[in-house]
């Protein structure tokens, strides 16, 4: 049977590898996106453009939320919980 439906299927090889790479680059993505020290980075980065005026107090104040979040959502995952509510 396995030999079989591999044949059957080969014409949906090239969609199948396209599917694996996507989401081999949607998890790299993911990791990047959630790595603390990416996320440190970036709030270090935000502080300097308060700083120097680029950005009000407001705009600051919910780039800053969002980047808590996401500092949260990767210390969970890092926890062995994926933070995802179900």
């Amino acid at each position: 049977m396995g030999l079989i439906s591999e044949v059957l299927l080969l014409p949906f090889a090239p969609v199948r590898g396209s599917g694996w790479a996507i989401q081999q680059v949607l998890r790299e993505a993911e990791r990047i996106y959630y790595d603390p020290a990416a996320v440190r980075a970036e709030l270090s980065r935000l502080e300097e453009r308060l700083e120097a005026g680029e950005i009000t107090e407001d705009e600051f104040d919910r780039m800053e939320d969002e980047l808590l979040d996401r500092m949260e959502i990767a210390t969970r995952r890092s926890a062995g919980n994926d933070g995802t509510t179900r």
